[in-house]
This record gives C-alpha cells, structure tokens and sequence, in this order.
C-alpha cells in the first residue's frame, strides 16, 4: 500500500498543504491541493497572527483531500519559528498570538542586557541575537496574561495540539526561542529567572518525526476528514528546508530564501564562541541531534514589500527581469538595518538609505529592485566568508532552495559574488522535508541520507557558476553597512 504524507507549509504570508507519495523506484512526487493567504493584522497597537484561520484552512486543505479519494494520511506541519499561543487553564488561547514583527520588542534586547549579560545568553543559547527572539517577547509580555497562562504552544506545536489535543516542544523550533541551553539540550533556568517566566508553561520536548496521534475528527465533525495522523515534523520552516537540501559532504552549506534568507552548514556540535557573537550566527538544532549553524538574512521581505507597496503591479519575476536591465552595484542597503524590519514604506525607506549615504537614489521599480538585488549577494559573500573563517570549512557548493531559488538573477549574482557554483533547488525544499521527516519516522526511508538521494532522483536542480569578478563591489559593501567594525 502507498502511503500518503500530507506537508502542512505555512509562512509568513501565504500557506498551502502538499500531497506527496513515493513510488516503487524511490522518487517522490508532488502535488498542492490547497493554498491560503496568511498574514498579520493590526489590532489597537498590536500586530496579530490569525491561528484560527490558520486552523481552518488545514481542515479546508484537508477535507480536499478526502475528495480527492485519499482515506488515510500521515500529516506533518511546519511554520516560522518564535511566535507562540499562551493557553489558559481550560486549553483556550487567551489571545491570537502576537507577530513577531509586532514593536513591542524594540528595546527589548536593552532592556534584557541590564538583567542579564547579551553575551551570556548567547554562550549558554547559541542562538543569534534578534529583537523579536521568544525571550524577548516574553520579557515584553503582558503580565497578567502571563499569570493566567498553563501553557505556552509555538505556532506549529499550537495548530498539532489543536488537531490531536497533544502538545508538546518540538526541538527544531523550540530553539529558536533562545531559552534552551545549547549543551544540556534543555530549557535554561537562569534566563527564564532573568525573565521572570515559569518552566512549567514549557512542555516535554520532542525529536522531529514523533508521532502525535489522529486529528479529533469528532471535534472538527463539520468537515469530512481522512483518517489523518499527525506527526512532528521539523517544525520550523529552515528545519525543514535544510532537510529538503539535497547537500552531501562537508563542504557545502546552503540558502534558505524566502521571506527570511537563512545561510549555513550542518554541523554536529555548536559554536558559541565569542567570532561567532560577534558574527551574530545562530545554533538553531536540526534533525537527528544536528547543529544548523547560520545567519538570518532579511531575505525576499524586501522585495515582497515593494511588490506591495507597488499593489502587485509586477510579478516577482517581472521585478527580476526589469533589475537584469539596470547597472549593477549602483545603489546598495545594508540588507539586515533594523530599520527594514517592518516600515510603513519599503520603497521610501530603501530611497532614504540611499540618500543618507550619498549613493544614487533608485527611482523606477527596475532600480530598485536592482538595488536589492546586489545587496542580498554581496550580503551572502560576506556571511559565507566569516561563516568559512568560524567553522574552519572550506564551502566549494552552495545550495540555495527555497521560493527564491526560482530567481535566475540573484542565483547568478549569489554565484558571481560568492565566487562559488551555486547549485539552485527544489524550491520546494520545506515542504520535501517536512515529508522526508514524516517518511522516515514512518519506515518510508531508512535514514534521511536516503530521503537526500530520494530528492536528487526525483527533483531537477539549476547550476550558476561564477562569470563576473565582484571584489570592488563586496569592498564598497562592507565599507558601506560597515560590517567589518
């Protein structure tokens, strides 16, 4: 009997179930039966996610595939990381959860230093420093909802609770939070005592490919379910996606590109020493007691929302093709400056940087785009050189997968910069890990080496080599984000 395994995608703006099944020969296909918009909305101040609506468009997803003559399913679900749900004494959420892009974080990493040393927390965590982290939000939570809470649930932990009534902490997220401590694998007191937060809102922590039980039909009894088991699965979406890299050796590291662009190796055991501090790289944990060692890179959130400050007037891909016509390394951000995070205006404040740093300031949407471009790939030559320095590899591969694999210029220019072949795909790498994890826990391969060799056979992959030397233009980066202090 072929089984089926149904991966349960959700990012920051959009989410969509896949259908997936293995043939006799090993290959894996792929089909989407479901997709749904997702976002946050900003409710008296706050930004919040919808997990209700989320929840309803998995059953929507779901009922889909009951049509579609499928009876029974495994089930794995990932989404972004930090976020959470805090559950009350009757397993109600007591609010939708808050975005992390929401600015109740700013200041919040001040404010935590003269608590707690940053530097400390990074030692004993490993994880990158960012503002809108779990800890952070947590030092910034209302205090009375706090104090009524039982539990609090990540995004994915919460929608798997939802479904099975499990819940647990599944690994690959849980470290995002920058609360578990990178030797001992658990939940570190001292910096839950610095944030005034109880253990015991945590739960057990599980690997990824733990079997959580059926979805509660009689709880959904509206729609017309298969018989549905869920799995953990690498629930954050990077976990999943680098599972999903089909990389082999020691000297390669991949991409991640999608809203975030998430750069790495895989590494058996973390580095928090204080050049990788400095760095800013994080030790979020992989499958099977791997190490993604990495950066966060503001990745296409920057030109998702220049597409939408233009009202979609052109598709990503017409973006693309009008930069491929402008002149290169004329106008350059610092792609990771705060002040990108969240602006009223992506274009105004990309036009802003430019001006204030006495470069050309883009006008039409081609130089614009252009310009974020050329920031993203010498941005990627620069981490991929102190991610090299850090680990003592030497990178001759660089996988990048993801939605902005698709994306031809900046594959070349990611090639040319880097002055590495680049070797571009699946775009649907989270997804195939989310899959490959649920396959594995349940016999479909043996090992996740298996599921890698699963997706070279059964995914076409594009070669960039480098063409163009772009020495002069990473100089007049650094010089200008001033990376190298």
């Amino acid at each position: 009997m072929t089984e089926t395994y149904i991966a349960v995608d959700i990012g920051a703006s959009s989410g969509r179930l896949i259908l997936s099944e293995k043939d006799s020969s090993g290959k894996i296909g792929l089909e989407e039966i479901h997709r749904f918009k997702n976002g946050f909305t900003n409710m008296d101040g706050t930004d919040y996610w919808n997990a209700d609506h989320l929840i309803k468009e998995i059953l929507i997803g779901l009922e889909k595939i009951k049509q579609s003559g499928v009876e029974e399913c495994f089930v794995g679900i990932d989404t972004w990381g930090v976020d959470y749900c805090l559950i009350d004494e009757q397993g109600q959420p007591l609010s939708q959860p808050v975005s992390y892009r929401d600015n109740r974080t700013e200041q919040a990493m001040e404010e935590f230093d003269q608590l707690f040393s940053l530097q400390q927390l990074y030692e004993k965590t490993g994880i990158q420093l960012q503002p809108f982290n779990t800890v952070f939000q947590l030092l910034r939570e209302n205090r009375e909802k706090l104090a009524k809470a039982k539990q609090l649930l990540l995004i994915p932990d919460y929608l798997g609770y939802v479904l099975t009534g499990k819940a647990v902490l599944e690994k690959t997220n849980a470290s995002t939070m920058q609360l578990m401590n990178l030797e001992t694998r658990k939940i570190d007191e001292a910096v839950l005592a610095a944030i005034d937060v109880d253990k015991d809102l945590f739960q057990k922590s599980v690997e990824p490919g733990t079997i959580l039980g059926p979805i509660l039909k009689s709880k959904f009894s509206e729609y017309d379910l298969p018989n549905a088991t869920v799995i953990a699965v690498a629930s954050h979406d990077t976990a999943s996606a680098v599972v999903g890299t089909p990389g082999e050796g020691d000297h390669w590291a991949y991409i991640s590109s999608g809203t975030w662009s998430l750069m790495g190796v895989e590494i058996e055991r973390g580095i928090s020493t204080s050049e990788a501090y400095d760095a800013n790289f994080t030790n979020e944990w992989g499958v099977q007691g791997t190490i993604r060692f990495l950066k966060n890179i503001m990745g296409m959130w920057l030109i998702q929302e220049v597409a939408r400050m233009q009202d979609y007037q052109y598709s990503y891909p017409e973006l693309a093709e009008l930069a491929s016509q402008e002149e290169a390394f004329v106008s350059l951000i610092d792609v990771n400056e705060q002040r990108f995070m969240n602006p009223e205006n992506m274009i105004t404040e990309i036009q802003n940087y430019c001006r204030e740093t006495t470069q050309k300031v883009p006008e039409t949407p081609g130089e614009i785009a252009r310009c974020i471009y050329d920031s993203l790939a010498l941005c990627y030559a620069v981490e991929l050189e102190k991610l090299e320095r850090i680990t003592g590899r030497t990178i001759t591969q660089l996988h990048i997968v993801g939605g902005g694999s698709n994306n031809d210029l900046l594959n070349q220019l990611t090639a040319d910069a880097c002055g590495i072949n680049v070797l571009a795909g699946p775009g649907e790498a989270t997804a195939i890990g989310n899959i490959i994890v649920q396959m594995v826990a349940t016999k479909g391969f043996g090992t996740l080496a298996e599921g890698r060799e699963g997706i070279k056979k059964s995914f076409s992959l594009k070669a960039f080599h480098p063409q163009t030397n772009t020495h002069g233009a990473i100089e007049k980066y650094q010089a200008l984000t001033k990376l190298f202090v």
